[in-house]
């Protein structure tokens, strides 16, 4: 049976002369200009057998809706099939929808409009892909055409904006007590301001490490007298804050009982003082009731002359007793399980810089996080490297050091130079060097080498200068973590390499919804069900296709698949404990008629009998990659030039060689209360072939896109930078958009007075997620 979510009618009591368009409402919905008098329609005998008519179909109208609830409403806009859950296909349930009205909830605020619901800003995306367009409708001064066929497309406009996210610390309440705002069960809408406490509570240090002793605490100083810092989270959630609609806290490991305010999070890196004692010298502008708690035991590290190069180095060599070291002879890791025994392989995450970039006092401060928490809390697991393109062919960074330590000057705050490798784009030219042929296509119109096509060229080519790392992190500039690095990143490590490699890909091309699929063990078996019906072979092991070409590895006789999938073991344990060769941060899906711009980004795999190998891609580019895929990369590359877009190439490559690559169901909050409860999210988020992202009408489609503008987390999300800016205490405009709002539109709300005031539940406490993009600071850049 079919549910639709329906767009109603609004009706308006101003004049018309001081009516405002309403880009929600069709265009034969929005009321005209003149208005006939009730006494006019009762004196004309038309009028008066035109009403008689109306009323009488308006009582039969009713009577018929009574008595036939499953009838469809014409003239609304249709969302597309409601899906039923796992749970609720085998206990053989039927879902009641609950039309939403025009505010997105039922009941009392029908009739109401939301001042957000205007056009939807169009967002340019970063590069190229602005070339291909954005699907969302633009702000303009009257309703067209084109807004109202928009609307139609992008329905959950009509879902009511999410207030919960900015409720603060003197709203919070013990996790048991929390009642999300949304996904919302209690039937109670909307939900009334929370109860304020009187006094903003204490936080506490945070310590998500989990070490084995023999851990060698590490030090921000030569001298060994500042110890790297704690940062500080509070016990509890804000009442009604909402919970995340996409992926899990429970099934990573990662905790959702605690929270982080501006100065707990960044506090102890040098948030809120100045930078004559060594802070960044932001932050003491906004509302700080109760932060001097997270320097009562440290006090106000002095910054100023900290290097974070060398702060690395001194922690991993006093901890190299517990980590993997390179052996001399063969310049690479021990394989065998006798050396690897009691020790930890090492990551490098390699945040991906340019030149030109702005070093804002938030990013530096997001660095030394970095560092402290990854590297030197870590005991030397994690290391941070900045690799840094630089755009200008011109400069001769590889004959002259001044040239390089110019650069580095210009470039990147001194506290970090040390970090740095340098490369350009004709660097790439060297190290892959030869003809590779026109690609299938190339929406961007950039050369095979440059970083937009081919991003991955560098970082294979770091990881063949770093044999002493088995994993690396691809991290970009405008990613922020709402918590600790580490946290977040060993959890989703350790719950990715735990995974069995039985329908892996097939779990993979799927956003975890757990209020439509319930439990992980339903969506699992909803995903088998989804690959039996669909009559698709699952992807086991390397795949064959006409042009496919082997690896040194092969040709030597070596084995891809691990021990746990050798014959006559348990196939449901294949794979379990294998370290994953890559970990996405978005579901890897088909790009075969997926509709992704970039799909046909491919070159060198021409084969008279197969236009096309196989692809998988990731959207954005961040993700964990093992040094065996990045050298497989390479070797792709160098040896048969054969290449695709970044965020294909990676996935792709696992594919065609059978490594393990799985996507991690992180945390991901909606701007939105999305009705139907789960169906509707699932209808939208997987709605490719078989319920996945993947093939036609996959959501990575361009005319889908747009789905994600109101997540936490895509490339071209406008919520995330919204929430990172309130956080930050900034007052801006309430709804989306690049600045807040939406055409000028909206309420300003947060900021210093308002977080000030004693009816306010305070500054923004937020739990542990990732965030992307974040392009500015403040509403004013």
């Amino acid at each position: 049976m079919e549910r639709h979510a329906s767009l109603l009618s609004r009706s308006s009591s101003h004049d018309s002369a001081h009516r405002k368009p309403e880009p929600l409402l069709p265009l034969r919905e929005i009321p005209s200009s003149g208005r006939l008098r009730f006494r006019s329609i009762l004196g004309h005998c038309l009028y008066r057998r035109v009403f008689i008519w109306v009323i009488v179909s308006l009582v039969l109208g009713s009577i018929a809706l009574l008595y036939s609830p499953d009838i469809s409403v014409p003239g609304v806009v249709s969302y597309g099939k409601t899906k039923l859950s796992p749970t609720q296909q085998d206990a053989g349930h039927t879902i009641v929808v609950v039309t939403p009205d025009a505010s997105g909830e039922g009941g009392s605020d029908r009739g109401k409009t939301d001042p957000h619901d205007s056009a939807e800003s169009t967002t340019q995306h970063d590069d190229a892909k602005a070339k291909a367009g954005d699907d969302g409708a633009a702000v303009k001064s009257e309703v067209t055409d084109e807004e109202d066929n928009a609307f139609k497309d992008m329905p959950w406009l009509i879902f009511k904006h999410l207030d919960g996210y900015f409720h603060g610390l003197r709203a919070l309440v013990h996790k048991s007590n929390h009642i999300p705002e949304y996904p919302n069960k209690t039937g109670q809408a909307p939900f009334p301001k929370p109860s304020i406490n009187v006094h903003v509570p204490k936080p506490h240090p945070y310590n998500p490490y989990q070490h084995a002793t023999g851990v060698k605490p590490c030090y921000l100083d030569q001298e060994r007298r500042i110890p790297a810092p704690d940062i500080y989270a509070y016990t509890g959630l804000p009442q009604h804050m909402p919970d995340p609609v996409l992926g899990s806290y429970d099934l990573l490991g990662i905790r959702d009982d605690i929270c982080f305010d501006r100065f707990g999070r960044y506090g102890p890196y040098g948030l809120g003082y100045s930078k004559i004692r060594g802070g960044v010298g932001v932050g003491d502008e906004t509302e700080n009731a109760g932060s001097e708690a997270v320097w009562a035991k440290t006090g106000q590290i002095n910054y100023n002359r900290i290097d974070w190069s060398k702060a690395q180095e001194r922690c991993s060599a006093e901890n190299g007793h517990r980590l993997l070291q390179v052996d001399e002879e063969t310049e690479e890791l021990p394989s065998s399980k006798q050396d690897r025994v009691g020790k930890k392989g090492r990551v490098a995450l390699v945040a991906r810089c340019y030149q030109g970039f702005k070093w804002t006092e938030m990013v530096i401060l997001n660095f030394r996080a970095m560092v402290t928490e990854l590297a030197l809390k870590s005991g030397g697991e994690y290391t941070v490297h900045i690799l840094l393109h630089v755009r200008d062919d011109s400069l001769p960074i590889w004959a002259d050091d001044v040239t390089t330590q110019r650069l580095l000057d210009s470039e990147i705050p001194a506290e970090f130079h040390g970090m740095v490798t340098l490369w350009n784009e004709p660097q790439m030219k060297l190290f892959y060097p030869g003809n590779f042929g026109d690609p299938l296509d190339n929406p961007s119109g950039t050369g095979v080498h440059g970083v937009y096509r081919s991003a991955h060229l560098a970082l294979q080519v770091f990881a063949t200068q770093h044999p002493e790392y088995e994993h690396f992190w691809n991290w970009e500039m405008d990613m922020r973590v709402m918590g600790n690095y580490y946290e977040i990143l060993d959890r989703i490590g350790h719950w990715a390499d735990k995974q069995p490699r039985r329908q892996l890909w097939e779990r993979s091309s799927r956003y975890y919804v757990p209020e439509f699929h319930g439990s992980w063990q339903n969506f699992t078996r909803q995903v088998q069900r989804d690959t039996e019906l669909s009559d698709q072979v699952s992807v086991f092991g390397p795949v064959l296709f006409p042009g496919r070409q082997p690896l040194r590895h092969e040709q030597w006789g070596g084995e891809v698949l691990p021990d746990s999938c050798s014959f006559g073991r348990d196939r449901a344990q294949c794979g379990v404990g294998e370290a994953a060769d890559l970990i996405t941060l978005n579901p890897i899906f088909d790009t075969d008629a997926s509709g992704w711009v970039f799909s046909e980004d491919v070159t060198g795999y021409d084969n008279p009998s197969s236009s096309q190998p196989p692809r998988k891609s990731s959207i954005v580019t961040a993700a964990r990659l093992s040094r065996r895929l990045l050298l497989s990369m390479h070797e792709e590359v160098w040896r048969y030039r054969h290449t695709m877009f970044s965020e294909m190439f990676p996935p792709t490559v696992a594919l065609h060689h059978g490594l393990k690559a799985v996507y991690a169901p992180h945390p991901i909050y909606l701007d939105r209360a999305w009705q139907p409860l789960g169906s509707a999210v699932e209808t939208a988020f997987n709605s490719g072939e078989n319920n996945s992202t993947s093939g036609a009408n996959s959501p990575f489609d361009m005319k889908n896109e747009h789905i994600h503008k109101g997540s936490s987390w895509y490339y071209h999300s406008e919520f995330s930078g919204l929430l990172w800016r309130r956080w930050l205490g900034y007052a801006q405009m309430d709804g989306r958009g690049s600045h807040g709002g939406r055409g000028g539109q909206g309420t300003r709300r947060g900021g210093k007075a308002e977080e000030s005031l004693a009816s306010s539940s305070g500054r923004l406490c937020l739990r542990s997620m990732l965030l992307h993009p974040i392009k500015h600071e403040r509403p004013s850049d």
